[in-house]
């Protein structure tokens, strides 16, 4: 199976600090492309104003992190991203929605985004999973991933389902039919951007917010066993709705 995936880059940030590092739709294609050497990727700039012509032109999606609100409909690209996101769900596409992709998703089709009065889930964070699905091969009933959000997904739309979280971000994790599946974090995040993204934002977030941050990195990212789930995840959904 070979297939042509798009990448949607939602990360509208130009600092000079994400400048110098590879885009978000860059790091999903360096995460995916050896997984699956075969495969078509193309990184589409939605935070442009660019979609694909229809859900039909690609096989599958991901749709990237991003520092933007999907709530902030001042952005004139979110509100289009919505309506694809509604229209791909509509034609069974294969998604996959990462962070800001996974809020996104669960706006886009009814669910609900908030800000969390916990405050700001960054660094290493856990995701429980409490059972297996087909494309999670091998499973591990918790992984870790890079975290970067303050908002959080407290609604699903109406026949999601949770497959994982945590007792800091209950809904990490929504399954919707067998073509959705989303996350709350960054697979795609190596180590050493988050430790450049710590420095960055030192002077930018409270203290004891940056030292939870810090102190999470000594647990290894479970980064090459997602991207696995991911690719194994996008063969399943166009299987399954073929």
């Amino acid at each position: 199976m070979n297939l042509r995936i798009a990448v949607l880059l939602t990360n509208d940030d130009t600092s000079l600090f994400a400048a110098r590092f590879p885009n978000d739709g860059e790091k999903v294609v360096q995460l995916l492309q050896p997984l699956r050497p075969s495969w078509t990727f193309e990184v589409v700039p939605v935070k442009d104003g660019v979609l694909p012509a229809s859900p039909q032109a690609f096989d599958g999606y991901v749709i990237t992190g991003s520092p933007a609100s999907v709530n902030d409909d001042r952005l004139p690209w979110v509100g289009p991203l919505l309506d694809f996101i509604w229209a791909v769900d509509a034609a069974r596409q294969p998604l996959i929605g990462l962070c800001f992709g996974h809020q996104a998703v669960a706006r886009a089709l009814g669910g609900r985004v908030e800000r969390n009065a916990a405050g700001w889930g960054l660094g290493a964070a856990l995701t429980n999973w409490p059972a297996p699905r087909p494309w999670m091969t091998p499973f591990k009933g918790r992984t870790t991933l890079m975290a970067a959000h303050n908002e959080q997904v407290t609604l699903m739309p109406e026949g999601a389902e949770c497959l994982g979280g945590s007792d800091f971000c209950p809904i990490g994790s929504m399954q919707i039919g067998q073509h959705i599946w989303t996350t709350q974090y960054h697979p795609e995040m190596p180590l050493v951007f988050m430790q450049a993204l710590l420095g960055y934002l030192n002077d930018k977030l409270d203290a004891a917010t940056l030292a939870r941050a810090h102190g999470s990195l000594t647990t290894a990212a479970d980064v090459q066993l997602f991207g696995q789930w991911m690719v194994q995840f996008l063969e399943h959904a166009k299987e399954a709705n073929q």
